[in-house]
């Protein structure tokens, strides 16, 4: 199982000094990234309101370059050991800022094209604007990697089958759904699982939704491996 001692965002908000385990290494960007690339850890930048990181935040990890054509179409290239433990989590983020009372909608597309081997998940990663919450809707996963926290069973929430799993990483409450198989493509109808954990279960209030980021928690890439975001859409309001 993959756990984690801090969540990504707050790695990513801490010192980089705090991850001199993590050696960048430079590789070269795919021929694609006709607008922007960086090899650098924590590069971003953003494009037609998506904000894309690359966002390597754990430790012991190899090499990682992020390119983009837009911020609905980029990808990764990464060469992370064959190792335990979270190294990175490259992604895009839309900023949402709305409670969950008032949203009438929150959906998201996406086709991917990832890998047969490594470790890792292609997972949407939900905050709220107090960073107190974290929700995880993995949507494939190869290798060896699990959820942080312990089961809840599982529920049907807009058109899918999730297993349920709750957790705390030290640092905020993790809610994870696991798909139950996996998808390359599809929509996912984010609303109906934030007010399932807000009006069923109880484990928030109406807290305000932030950012709504996708990309791929990597575990393992060992001899660098291609993860390609085709197209990417969040909506919601």
């Amino acid at each position: 199982m993959a756990t984690r001692t801090l969540s990504r965002l707050s790695k990513a908000l801490l010192a980089p000094a705090l991850v001199l385990g993590a050696t960048v290494g430079l590789a070269s960007a795919p021929a694609q990234a006709a607008v922007w690339n960086s090899c650098d850890q924590w590069g971003n930048t953003t494009l037609n309101g998506y904000t894309l990181y690359n966002n390597i935040w754990g430790s012991g990890t190899g090499s990682q370059c992020i390119w983009a054509n837009s911020g609905t179409n980029w990808g990764v290239w990464a060469n992370h050991p064959n190792t335990g433990g979270i190294k990175s989590y490259p992604n895009a983020k839309k900023v949402i800022n709305k409670p969950i009372a008032s949203l009438s909608s929150l959906t998201s597309t996406y086709n991917v094209t990832v890998p047969s081997s490594g470790a890792y998940n292609t997972s949407y990663d939900i905050w709220d604007t107090a960073y107190k919450y974290e929700i995880m809707l993995w949507v494939n996963k190869t290798g060896a990697v699990g959820p942080l926290g312990t089961s809840q069973g599982s529920v049907t929430l807009g058109g899918s089958t999730w297993s349920v799993y709750k957790g705390n990483n030290g640092s905020n409450e993790v809610f994870s759904f696991i798909r139950s198989s996996n998808s390359a493509s599809g929509t996912v109808n984010i609303l109906p699982i934030l007010k399932w954990i807000k009006d069923t279960k109880g484990w928030f209030g109406n807290v305000t939704i932030g950012d709504v980021q996708f990309g791929y928690e990597i575990t393992s890439s060992s001899g660098g491996l291609d993860f390609t975001t085709n197209n990417l859409t969040v909506s919601g309001g």
